[in-house]
C-alpha cells in the first residue's frame, strides 16, 4: 500500500514537473537583453562585439527601426474602411502581423537588431490632428484585449528566435484617453508586465509611452510624472529577473533629470531635428543632465533620411555613440510599397527610403570589420 502510494506521488510530482517545462512561464527564452554602462548586451555579449566603423566604435549599440503597427487594428467601425489592402479591399489584422514577422529575417541580416511596436500603436496616417479610431491593446480598465495580445505573441516569438530585441511602447498620445482614468493607467502598466512575466520573455524593452511631453490627457503620462510610471514597472520582478524601463520625448527634447535619474536607458527623438550637428548636439546634452550616469542612449524615432549622403542623422549619432531608429511613414501622394508607419504596411524593403536605410545600415553594421 506504501508502494503504491509512494508511486503515485511520484507520478503526481513528475506531471507537474511536466506541466511546468511545457508552460511558457517555465521556457527558457532563447535571447535576453541587458545593459552594462552604455552599452546594450545580447546573452551577456555586447552587440557587434568588437566592431567599428571608419574608427568610430559599434560594440553595445542597439541599431532599430520603428515598427508601431505590428498589432495594428481598428475598433471604430466608423474610421475602419480606411484601412484597406489596395487587392483585397478589406482590412485584415491578422494579415498585418503576419507579413510583418514574414520580413523580420530579412531584416535582421541587414543589421536590424531591435524594433519599437506599440499597445495603443501610433499614427496610421504618420502625423494626425485627431485620432478617431481606435486601436488599442488596453481597454479602458486597464485590461489587455486578447486578440491584439496574440498577434504580439508571435512577433515576440519570432523576434526571440532570431536574436531581436522588442522595445515595447504601452501608450500612445490619441489613444490614451481611451482609458478611463489613472488607475487604470497604472493596471494597464502591470497587466503588460504580468503578461510579459509570464511568457517568460527576456528580450523586451519597455517605453512607457511614446513622446510623454505630446497631448496625453492623464497627467501621469505627462513629464512632470511620468517617472512615476517608470519606477512602477521597475518594482515589478519575478524570480529576480525586472524588466528594463524608459520613456520617449518629442523630437529634439532633451529628458528631465526625473527621466534620466529613474529610466534603464533614454530614449530621444530625432523629428525635426534637420542638422545631423544638432543630433550630436542632443546627445551631448543629455549625457550633461543632472543625474545622468553612463547608460544607453537610443533614438527610437527619425524622420530623417538622406541616407545616401555622408553625412545624415543615422550616421551623426553612430558617431556619437547613440543607437538610431528609423520613423518611415506614407508622404503626400506616395503608395502602398512606401512607409512602415501607415496601415495597410507593406513590411517589406519595399521602396527607396527603406532601401537607403538598410543599405546603409548593412554598410555600418555587418560589412564592417
Amino acid at each position: 500500500m506504501q508502494k503504491l502510494l509512494f508511486l503515485s506521488i511520484l507520478l503526481i510530482f513528475n506531471n507537474i514537473l511536466f506541466a511546468q517545462a511545457a508552460s511558457p512561464y517555465y521556457q527558457k527564452r532563447k535571447t535576453t537583453v541587458s545593459v552594462s554602462g552604455e552599452k546594450f548586451l545580447i546573452n551577456d555579449i555586447p552587440t557587434f562585439q568588437g566592431k567599428s566603423w571608419k574608427g568610430y566604435p559599434l560594440e553595445g549599440l542597439l541599431p532599430n527601426s520603428r515598427m508601431v503597427q505590428g498589432i495594428f487594428d481598428d475598433l471604430n467601425k466608423e474610421t475602419r474602411h480606411l484601412w484597406i489592402y489596395p487587392d483585397t479591399q478589406t482590412w485584415d489584422a491578422d494579415r498585418n502581423t503576419n507579413d510583418f514577422i514574414q520580413q523580420m529575417l530579412f531584416w535582421r541580416t541587414k543589421g536590424l537588431l531591435a524594433f519599437t511596436v506599440n499597445l495603443q500603436g501610433g499614427s496610421p496616417q504618420g502625423y494626425s490632428k485627431d485620432q478617431p479610431w481606435e486601436n488599442s491593446a488596453i481597454d479602458d480598465s486597464g485590461n489587455l484585449r486578447e486578440a491584439y495580445m496574440n498577434r504580439l505573441e508571435k512577433i515576440f516569438d519570432r523576434s526571440d528566435e532570431l536574436g531581436m530585441v522588442t522595445i515595447l511602447g504601452i501608450f500612445y498620445f490619441g489613444q490614451d484617453e481611451r482609458i478611463k482614468d489613472e488607475e487604470a493607467v497604472r493596471l494597464a502598466v502591470q497587466n503588460t508586465l504580468k503578461w510579459l512575466t509570464e511568457r517568460r520573455y527576456t528580450n523586451v524593452l519597455i517605453e512607457i509611452n511614446n513622446e510623454c511631453n505630446v497631448k496625453y490627457d492623464h497627467k501621469i503620462l505627462q513629464p512632470e510624472r511620468i517617472h512615476e510610471l517608470i519606477e512602477v514597472a521597475k518594482e515589478f520582478s519575478v524570480d529576480g529577473y525586472r524588466y528594463l524601463v524608459s520613456t520617449s520625448y518629442g523630437g529634439g527634447t532633451i529628458p528631465s533629470p526625473a527621466v534620466v535619474k529613474s529610466a534603464d536607458f533614454i530614449l530621444i527623438h530625432g523629428n525635426g531635428v534637420g542638422k545631423p550637428s544638432d543630433i550630436v548636439a542632443m546627445v551631448n546634452k543629455t549625457r550633461e543632465v543632472e543625474g545622468y550616469t553612463p547608460k544607453p542612449i537610443v533614438f527610437n524615432e527619425d524622420d530623417h533620411f538622406d541616407f545616401e549622403k555622408p553625412s545624415n542623422n543615422f550616421i551623426a549619432a553612430t558617431t556619437v555613440f547613440a543607437s538610431w531608429g528609423f520613423f518611415d511613414y506614407r508622404m503626400k501622394d506616395e503608395g502602398y510599397n512606401e512607409g512602415y508607419q501607415s496601415i495597410p504596411v507593406n513590411w517589406g524593403i519595399s521602396s527607396d527610403r527603406k532601401k537607403g536605410f538598410f543599405d546603409l545600415l548593412e554598410t555600418i553594421f555587418v560589412i564592417s570589420k
